[in-house]
């Protein structure tokens, strides 16, 4: 297992925009337990025990805690069977005394434990410094996306929250392991509403939290409508950088785009979901292998009325999954303010843990500072740490929401030889009636071809089975 821990992000001019938090969380081995519990049974030798009597952060109030992850991805893992994580928060007593709270309130809006929040970030609150530093934090498209985990209190000014972060696709580090691939950033296959669950863990000031979200867990293989909200469907264990399986379609076995369209296989012995993208690629191939780049096409019967397909095949799926582990059970909430948070009750439970790392971020003109990825503490399992006050999140780069929004490519289609580029396009097309047959509208842009059709029809093969698909 690797094991880092955070760092703090360097300390920008603009420190009133910070929310400070002066708690940081380590993942480590399960195996430390053991090494806690032979430090604990030699200081009670009396090795310096009167030296070390007052010590904030000596060993025994450093416990090895457990996070039982919230979210079941439907894929697996090579490495670990699960997502839960060992960690332990520093410093650990101070952590320890805090009371344990079920929801907080900020700005009038209530938060509660297991509950997805936006969570500002420096990159954000650039933006928002116009509208006026006294004035209330506001959702912007570039916050960051968390699950609260645990929310613990001192008093209304001092109002923590641990979280597990999600993330956007095109923050995925280098060193990412998918498979037998190593990748970084968006994949083809990702959706321009999709985010990628993770157990990296951080505990930020509540009041960096902008609003709430809405993130629901996709599972592929159901067929109702798709929530208009975010969603999750694999994830990343940052133990080791690992992403989850997912499940894989068509020929060329690359995971589906949730944003792009489907179309099935009537043949009962196949019955494959094919992308739409290797469809039209291998009409086009058929073309371009019987007219290359100077034969026209002479139609030798009427086309079938069909058409155009203008709905996108999407899918509507479940809250992710409460967390398995120790349940929190709670009281009452905090109330929180621009400056303020007001206490409302107290947590009675104080057995469930998790683990996670630190990130940075910002709030009310404050910025939250983000917790590095177990990236920045390097590939090789090396730690890296620093006693600073903000901390290098895990996301050093944000990304606006209007650029996830961008033309992918989907991933079936990535590497194959388009010899018809520029020569002829494609466009599915699917019957009036579900009996119909699905057909491919073929364009042909070649110049200097004279005699035959500008546009025509052919039939939709299964690239599998070679049947047509109905």
């Amino acid at each position: 297992m690797t094991q880092s821990t955070s760092t703090k992000r360097p300390r920008q001019d603009t420190e009133d925009n910070r929310a400070e938090c002066p708690f940081t969380i380590r993942l480590v081995d399960p195996k430390e337990k053991e090494l806690k519990v032979k430090s604990k049974k030699r200081r009670k030798r009396g090795h310096n025990s009167s030296a070390s009597g007052n010590h904030e952060d000596d060993d025994s109030s450093k416990k090895v805690l457990q996070q039982c992850a919230p979210f079941a991805p439907k894929g697996s893992f090579e490495t670990f069977p699960t997502m839960d994580v060992h960690y332990v928060v520093e410093p650990a007593r101070q952590w320890a005394e805090m009371t344990r709270y079920n929801s907080f309130v900020l700005n009038g809006v209530k938060y509660y434990c297991e509950g997805f929040i936006f969570v500002a970030n420096d990159s954000s609150i650039e933006r928002q410094k116009s509208a006026g530093p006294r004035d209330p934090r506001k959702r912007s498209e570039d916050d960051w996306v968390a699950r609260i985990l645990e929310i613990r209190a001192s008093d209304e000014h001092h109002v923590y929250a641990r979280v597990f972060w999600m993330y956007w696709p095109d923050e995925l580090p280098a060193g990412t392991h998918y498979g037998k691939k190593t990748v970084q950033g968006r994949q083809p296959y990702h959706g321009a509403a999709e985010l990628i669950a993770s157990n990296h863990m951080d505990i930020i000031n509540v009041v960096s939290v902008t609003s709430a979200a809405t993130v629901n867990h996709l599972i592929e293989d159901r067929d109702d409508e798709l929530q208009s909200a975010l969603y999750w469907r694999q994830a990343l264990d940052v133990r080791n950088f690992e992403l989850s399986t997912i499940e894989v379609v068509c020929d060329c076995n690359q995971p589906a785009n949730p944003d792009r369209m489907l179309v099935g296989c009537g043949d009962k012995s196949c019955g494959k979901w094919i992308h739409e993208e290797c469809l039209k690629h291998y009409a086009l191939m058929r073309v371009y292998e019987q007219l290359g780049k100077d034969q026209p096409h002479i139609s030798s019967r009427p086309d079938t009325a069909v058409k155009p397909e203008t709905g996108k095949d999407e899918v509507k799926e479940p809250l992710s999954p409460k967390e398995t582990g120790g349940a929190v059970s709670a009281q009452h909430s905090i109330d929180v303010k621009a400056d303020t948070v007001e206490v409302g009750g107290k947590d009675e439970d104080e057995e469930e843990e998790v683990t996670g790392r630190r990130r940075t971020t910002t709030i009310n003109g404050l910025a939250a500072a983000p917790s590095p990825s177990p990236a920045a503490a390097g590939a090789d399992g090396s730690k890296v740490t620093a006693n600073g006050e903000a901390e290098l999140a895990l996301r050093d780069k944000t990304t606006s929401r209007d650029s996830l929004k961008r033309e992918v490519t989907p991933a079936s289609f990535e590497g194959k030889k388009k010899p018809y580029d520029q020569l002829f396009e494609a466009k599915l097309l699917l019957g009036p009636v579900e009996s119909a047959p699905t057909m491919i509208e073929i364009r042909d842009l070649r110049t200097g071809v004279t005699g035959g059709d500008e546009t025509w029809l052919e039939p939709a093969e299964c690239p599998i089975c070679s049947s047509h698909i109905g």
